[in-house]
């Protein structure tokens, strides 16, 4: 059998994860020599747009050019694996993001300036235009995250993330509960994986990791308005890592406010 072919692929972000795979420095020699790497921009000249095993995609959809891209790369890719917040779940710059807010909102920045190159849309995750066959979450992912999720894949097996939040990793280091000191941790709504590191220095998970599956936004955002939290810091705060996920949540609370 060949190598695996393997494409990176970087859309609205930061690249910070991109960046991140860039500094696998003691690993990159290996991680080129084990798989045959067809696309990286932020690596090589010679990219190539054909087919390939795995395309890792970072960053979240932004304009309707960046969709054409994904889907094109969604046809020449056998899986599609969204790496980063912003390609799993819009990022900081889909957060709260509302049809009806959206174009009012641009304005505000761009004004009445003209685009000519490209045309741009709500920010979204990639999974709102194509199918996504695995997540890694992080902003960025951890190095020792995509490298076993590289090991995994050479060896033709998926990912395997923790499905646990942040709260479990606090426990196996037994730190003290920061929301017991009145501290608005988002641990009991982020993925795990991260080793707790934030709340290991007593410093509150601001949920770079993303959603935790099954979290309960409700009792957090109820403990946290008990905790004399303000209501906007909270909507802020759970907003910021959360992208489109979250705006449900607050639509639904508008609606029973209202």
């Amino acid at each position: 059998m060949g190598k695996i072919k393997i494409g990176i692929y970087e859309l609205t972000g930061c690249a910070g994860d991109a960046l991140l795979i860039l500094d696998c420095e003691s690993q990159l020699l290996d991680i080129f020599q084990a798989a045959d790497i067809e696309a990286f921009l932020m690596a090589k000249s010679d990219n190539s747009h054909g087919p390939v095993d795995v395309a890792l995609v970072e960053g979240s959809v932004t304009t309707e050019e960046e969709k054409e891209e994904l889907l094109a790369i969604r046809d020449r890719a056998e899986i599609v694996i969204a790496i980063g917040n912003c390609a799993c779940e819009g990022g900081i710059q889909a957060a709260l993001t509302a049809s009806e807010n959206w174009s009012k909102e641009f304005r505000q920045v761009y004004q009445d300036l003209k685009l000519t190159n490209v045309k741009p849309i709500p920010s979204q995750p990639i999974d709102a235009f194509i199918k996504v066959d695995y997540y890694l979450p992080g902003c960025p992912i951890g190095q020792e995250q995509f490298l076993t999720t590289f090991t995994r894949l050479l060896a033709g097996h998926p990912p395997e993330l923790y499905r646990f939040p942040v709260c479990m990793e606090c426990k196996w280091r037994e730190n003290d509960c920061l929301l017991n000191k009145n501290l608005a941790c988002l641990g009991p709504l982020t993925k795990g994986g991260c080793g707790a590191v934030c709340p290991s220095h007593n410093l509150p998970c601001i949920g770079c990791w993303g959603p935790a599956e099954e979290a309960n936004r409700s009792a957090e955002f109820k403990l946290l308005l008990e905790k004399g939290f303000d209501l906007e810091s909270i909507k802020r705060r759970m907003a910021i890592y959360a992208g489109t996920t979250i705006v449900d949540f607050f639509n639904q609370l508008k609606k029973e406010k209202s």
